[in-house]
């Protein structure tokens, strides 16, 4: 029988968090689904006794199926295994570290009834430390700005989305992920609910700074061409000023004013300050040209090791999904 809601999520060293998480989950579902749930959680590549932790659990109960990576691929690829492997008439994507609150689903999943296609969580609040809280919000902001869709506001991958939509995000396979952009993108009936986010329930935040301007990076290269509009413009703007300055310096030497150009300090500071400009439109157009490489190669997005709880249609539908353009290995 086919769920009625497929839950998806990621888990890297979360063995602290999994009994919390299973436990509050669980009556959650068993209240809103009637029982017919499945929920696929996605090792990617934990170290701390995660994984033996997931198979226990999907040995008790078959709902709850296992997705182990063949090492750690990222929050991204993780999210989008779940998606190329759920069966349910909607699928919630969340985090394993309580941040993103169960009891939520339920009004994800009323709103859904509503005939809502796309239900996505609003972070009111945010708990933890100030700077990370102010680049998320600086972030969200700039991305609304200069995005070419239309990006809610601190919303993050905490959703609900309808299994036609799923499908679509399915066929979309670009190795640089960012799914809450692609969500936006794909379009369809979307709705936002406000919450409170807190804070972890235990461990430490898999999310580094390397990882997070990596994952802002591709939300504005990903669904943005202004910076490289800007780049254009900054290098017509540099090559005006100083094609005028090159007229000027003319005029006056010929002229032999009192206010010819002598020395060579502005001429270094002008020379050093358009090579550091030069060099950060490379920078731009390097890093649409890396992710254009990343197409190229066609390596897919992870590698499954094993998988733990799913039938033989399960098996299927997942193949079905990664036959795009993910290898597996092992079953």
């Amino acid at each position: 029988m086919r769920p009625l809601i497929s839950i998806v999520i990621p888990v890297y060293n979360e063995s602290d968090n999994l009994a919390a998480l299973t436990s509050r989950l669980h009556l959650i579902l068993e209240t809103v689904s009637g029982g017919a749930f499945e929920v696929l959680f996605i090792d990617d590549g934990s170290r701390d006794g995660s994984s033996e932790l997931l198979d226990a659990i999907s040995l008790g109960d078959r709902r709850y199926k296992v997705i182990h990576f063949s090492r750690n691929f990222g929050h991204q690829s993780a999210l989008q295994a779940g998606l190329d492997a759920a069966t349910g008439q909607a699928v919630a994507l969340m985090d394993a570290d309580l941040q993103d609150p169960p009891e939520l689903l339920g009004h994800f999943i009323d709103k859904w009834r509503e005939g809502y296609e796309v239900v996505y969580a609003i972070r009111r609040n945010r708990k933890g430390s100030a700077w990370k809280r102010a680049a998320y919000k600086i972030f969200y902001r700039t991305m609304k700005f200069i995005a070419e869709i239309d990006a809610p506001v601190d919303a993050g991958d905490f959703c609900l989305m309808d299994h036609r939509v799923v499908q679509i995000l399915v066929s979309l396979r670009e190795r640089n992920r960012f799914l809450r952009g692609l969500r936006s993108w794909v379009g369809f009936k979307q709705t936002g609910i406000e919450y409170d986010r807190p804070s972890r329930n235990a461990g430490q935040p898999k999310y580094t700074l390397h990882k997070l301007i990596r994952l802002a990076l591709s939300g504005y290269i990903g669904f943005s061409s202004l910076p490289l509009r800007v780049a254009a413009g900054l290098g017509l703007l540099f090559a005006a000023s100083g094609f005028i300055l090159a007229i000027w310096a003319m005029l006056e030497k010929l002229l032999r004013t009192a206010f010819a150009p002598q020395g060579w300090t502005s001429t270094i500071a002008v020379i050093l300050f358009v090579s550091g400009v030069q060099l950060i439109i490379l920078g731009v157009i390097g890093e649409y040209l890396g992710r254009v490489y990343d197409e190229i190669r066609q390596r897919p997005p992870y590698i499954v090791s094993s998988r733990i709880g799913f039938s033989n249609e399960n098996l299927a539908s997942a193949d079905q999904g990664e036959a795009i353009a993910v290898s597996t290995i092992g079953r």
